[in-house]
């Protein structure tokens, strides 16, 4: 089988580098616009499964001859040029695996008819939250008999963590303020609630890494909270960090250097450019990392009362030139597609990973990279 993957960037390489490794997978195809990454794509994964192309998502008659013919495309691009790049995909009988989302695709959506049509899946939120979270978190609630609260705890942190903020950049500055200064969602007796992002702060223990910290942020949820209101009472969904980095985060953003508001009349730039180019500076770069995970559900299993936990800690892997959060984001990515062309979900339709992708076979795939959440059953006090 031909999978195509769009961007040759942190998280496209890890995908490619996953796909170039799976028997079934005869071809991987790369396409990327800046040449620069491009050409540090070729010269650090010349395989002769793998072939790399410079091409513009936002340029589909250079990218419609490439991806003919391919299985499945996972896009590792802007979430901007999702919902196009899935109406190209699907245009060639191709399914479409986008690690943002969700992408419009509901009742008498025309994105929708068309894959139902063609017989091809669109899944959105394929890479780690969304993505991996959910699947496990949609797994732990269907084997309970009843839920009444779900908490997931998640983040990347380097092994060494930097004095100023610490924290390293795994993915991009962008995506760090957006989660930082938007609202987090949350479910409040079964209803949606917001909460301010760098808040609720509390303790968690993580194995190797002693008292971590752990608050709200805007990312990581995809369609969970819709899909789990009138069905949970409570869901929060937490950022892990070393103790003291939210609240540095907060005098900076307090400070109002994440505004969009321009700096001076003579300039296009706003505070925000300007903190996000500061950023990269200081933080960005490669560096040892490790994503942390805890998920737990509340509620009743074989008619006892008790909490379904999962655990896992995935670090980087040197040797394979890999950071734990290209493999926890860039390999569930490559699975999801893999599955897809494989014809593991029948039918065709849109939606995400954490609700149409199936389960056992997905945690298994990233069970055979070294990517396995532990489970186990606490039962409550007195039951």
């Amino acid at each position: 089988m031909k999978i195509t993957v769009l961007g040759a960037g942190t998280v496209g390489s890890a995908v490619a580098i996953d796909l170039a490794q799976t028997p079934e997978v005869t071809r991987v195809q790369v396409c990327e616009s800046q040449p620069v990454t491009l050409r540090a794509f070729r010269n650090l994964h010349a395989q002769p499964t793998v072939r790399a192309y410079q091409a513009d998502a936002r340029d589909p008659s250079s990218l419609e001859p490439i991806l003919s013919g391919s299985a499945a495309v996972v896009s590792c691009v802007g979430p901007e040029h999702s919902d196009r790049l899935a109406r190209l995909a699907l245009g060639l009988g191709a399914h479409f695996v986008d690690l943002s989302g969700p992408i419009a695709g509901g009742p008498g959506d025309p994105l929708a008819d068309v894959a139902e049509r063609r017989q091809r899946w669109v899944v959105s939120g394929c890479g780690l939250a969304p993505g991996l979270v959910g699947v496990l978190t949609m797994r732990g609630v269907e084997s309970c008999d009843r839920v009444e609260a779900v908490r997931i705890r998640v983040g990347d942190v380097p092994m060494t963590p930097p004095e100023a903020f610490l924290h390293r950049l795994a993915h991009s500055a962008e995506r760090l303020l957006n989660d930082y200064t938007e609202p987090a969602l949350v479910l409040r007796d079964g209803r949606v609630e917001t909460r301010e992002p760098l808040t609720g702060l509390e303790p968690i223990e993580v194995d190797d890494f002693g008292t971590m910290e752990a608050f709200y942020s805007s990312g990581g949820l995809g369609t969970l909270v819709e899909s789990l209101a009138g069905r949970v009472d409570r869901l929060s969904v937490k950022t892990i960090r070393y103790p003291g980095h939210a609240e540095r985060m907060r005098f900076v953003l307090d400070l109002g250097l994440a505004d969009k508001t321009s700096i001076d009349v003579r300039t296009h730039l706003s505070y925000r450019d300007v903190l996000i180019r500061r950023l990269r500076q200081r933080l960005g770069g490669a560096y040892d990392d490790a994503v942390l995970l805890r998920i737990e559900i509340d509620g009743a299993r074989g008619g006892e009362d008790g909490t379904l936990i999962y655990e896992m800690v995935d670090r980087c892997h040197p040797e394979d030139g890999l950071s734990a959060m290209q493999r926890c984001t860039g390999f569930p990515a490559a699975a999801a597609a893999v599955l897809l062309a494989e014809r593991a979900l029948p039918g065709g339709g849109v939606g995400a990973a954490a609700h149409v992708l199936p389960a056992e076979p997905f945690l298994a795939r990233l069970a055979e990279r070294g990517i396995v959440a532990q489970e186990r059953w606490e039962a409550a006090v007195g039951a």
